[in-house]
């Protein structure tokens, strides 16, 4: 998969998780690295869990992967900024 491809799929599973876990603010910025990091977190845990990673841009697998990575990563991020925003 190409860079168009990761950039596409980025935006759109970043902005999913985003509107999945009722999460509002940052930019188109923040949603391409949620969704970036995403595909990368969700095809590690696919090709450990199922031995099946990210495939090609259409595969349903892909998004599907990509999907669950990156409500794990904001999950994880939300986490972790509230538990530091309360420390201070």
């Amino acid at each position: 998969m190409g860079i168009i491809g990761w950039i596409l799929i980025g935006l759109i599973m970043g902005a999913l998780a985003k509107a999945a876990l009722n999460k509002k603010g940052g930019g188109w910025l923040s949603t391409l690295l949620i969704g970036v990091v995403g595909a990368l977190v969700g095809g590690f845990l696919g090709s450990v869990a199922f031995d099946r990673g990210i495939e090609s841009f259409w595969s349903p697998w892909t998004w599907l992967l990509a999907f669950v990575g990156s409500v794990i990563v904001l999950a994880v991020w939300s986490a972790v900024s509230n538990r530091s925003a309360s420390s201070n």
